[in-house]
């Protein structure tokens, strides 16, 4: 984190900022499970406790995708921040999006990490990553 704002802070705007990563890293988390014949329903869906980054379908399975994304390879995975407290509010959030749109599906939660090494990603995709 302080790496990129020392560079901003320097004048070099070529170092991606944490958010443009972000976007960058749930762009390619949409391709990935499109390419593995998920069906993307949302993106980005907000309500009053929070955000799910991605919501798909696969079969008759709604499923909820948390995308994480990290400047480079370290000791500190993407996906290790996927933490019980995140795991809960995606629980609860996956319950109101449910009602919120009158579905009666199983769900199932996936993480998707994406790591830019040198400006070129790695995705790792855990499925059904808890319950």
């Amino acid at each position: 984190m302080f790496a990129n704002l020392w560079k901003l802070l320097k004048g070099n705007r070529d170092a991606p900022s944490v958010r443009a990563r972000g976007t960058a890293g749930e762009d390619l988390a949409v391709r990935h499970l499109e390419q593995r014949g998920l069906r993307v329903r949302d993106r980005n869906w907000r309500c009053s406790i929070g955000e799910i980054d991605i919501v798909a379908q696969s079969g008759p399975t709604l499923v909820i995708v948390e995308v994480k994304s990290a400047g480079r390879e370290s000791e500190f995975k993407p996906e290790d921040r996927v933490n019980h407290s995140k795991r809960t509010k995606l629980r609860r959030l996956a319950a109101v999006y449910l009602k919120a749109r009158r579905l009666d599906l199983p769900v199932r939660y996936d993480v998707i990490a994406v790591v830019w090494d040198n400006g070129e990603p790695r995705i790792t995709h855990y499925e059904d990553a808890f319950a």
